[in-house]
């Protein structure tokens, strides 16, 4: 690092500003640069707003940014801009933009300018609600819980009998294996799991590194006792897990969903439910809330949770931030940042072929 500290310009909505940055956080930017604020509203979890006037004003910020942090609110970064800040080394989304809209990453790439990506920030809580789910599905305290709150109160023994076992041992599959993915495959160790990935964007040198074998979608589907969806919702996937798909899970498996509604064709999930020999954790349902009329909500092998997964009770978003600071602090230090944003990235994605 050298002598001269770097300038960190965050260009955000407030909302953001005091939700988003936590003081301490703060505190250990400071440790290592400076920063300022660029307050910036408009535009949406996934669209840059589009205010040529405010476009202008964060140009005028970045002319002495060595590194910009972009979130809700922030004008899109494009290559005229990049073009107008000559000291700027690294770009940084912070949440919610996953088809980063609101930076130019060809244009980044082209100028040797490092992009990184903290929105894998919610995995942390995600991948903890899916391991939840799963113990949950395997155990089918759905089911007896609905029973307990109708009245009936006593212990099932027919229900019992449709009870998946315990976790430890099983074969899990996940399809897809990013941040979240790779967050579950952590938790899931003290249960020495067989875990099987299904994952066109993952480097194949992944699977030795990580641990699991990397295979097909049909052998997750048929092959796995656990199945947990973690995809991203793109056009490649949209209505990946249909009929078909539903109808490769072997009798006495769990689903679990924590990834996005619309990858799950919901009428096919809930016609492979009422056959009774599988068990769903349900996180991410199609359309959002679950319609008061859903045939799902009568299902007792469904679990359901109102996509609440990435939220941790605490006061405003702080994971993200953090992540963030980690990033830079490890950027301005010399060392290898560690969520680069790549064209392999970048076509999951956007749902095109694997670079």
């Amino acid at each position: 690092m050298s002598d001269t500290r770097p300038h960190v310009l965050i260009a955000c909505d407030e909302r953001v500003h005091n939700s988003y940055l936590p003081t301490n956080e703060i505190e250990r930017l400071e440790a290592f640069a400076d920063w300022s604020w660029f307050a910036c509203e408009g535009g949406g979890i996934y669209a840059a707003q589009e205010d040529p006037q405010q476009a202008a004003a964060m140009a005028e910020r970045l002319e002495r940014a060595d590194a910009l942090v972009v979130c809700h609110g922030a004008p899109r970064l494009t290559a005229e801009l990049m073009d107008k800040a000559p000291r700027l080394r690294i770009v940084g989304e912070l949440e919610g933009d996953r088809f980063a809209a609101r930076i130019d990453l060809d244009a980044a790439w082209q100028r040797g300018i490092r992009a990184v990506d903290t929105t894998n920030g919610s995995s942390y809580p995600v991948s903890e609600w899916a391991l939840a789910l799963i113990l949950i599905s395997l155990k089918q305290a759905g089911a007896h819980f609905r029973r307990i709150i109708g009245g009936d109160t006593a212990r099932d023994s027919a229900l019992v009998a449709k009870m998946g076992g315990v976790l430890k041992g099983k074969r899990v599959g996940l399809i897809g294996c990013g941040h979240m993915g790779r967050r579950l495959i952590k938790l899931l160790e003290p249960f020495e799991n067989e875990i099987w990935v299904h994952d066109p964007y993952l480097p194949r040198e992944m699977a030795e590194v990580v641990g699991f074998v990397q295979t097909a979608l049909d052998n997750v589907l048929s092959q796995c006792d656990v199945v947990v969806c973690l995809v991203p919702h793109t056009p490649a996937t949209e209505g990946m897990l249909a009929a078909r798909e539903f109808g490769l899970l072997q009798s006495g498996a769990v689903f679990v969903n924590v990834s996005r509604g619309k990858v799950v064709d919901s009428q096919a999930l809930i016609d492979r439910l009422k056959k009774g020999d599988i068990a769903a954790g349900i996180e991410a349902f199609d359309p959002e809330p679950f319609p008061s009329d859903s045939e799902i909500l009568q299902l007792e092998n469904a679990f359901l949770s109102p996509h609440f997964g990435a939220i941790t009770g605490e006061e405003g978003r702080p994971e993200f931030f953090g992540l963030m600071v980690d990033e830079l602090q490890r950027f301005f230090h010399g060392h290898e940042t560690w969520y680069d944003l790549t064209p392999r990235s970048q076509a999951n994605r956007k749902g095109e072929r694997p670079v």
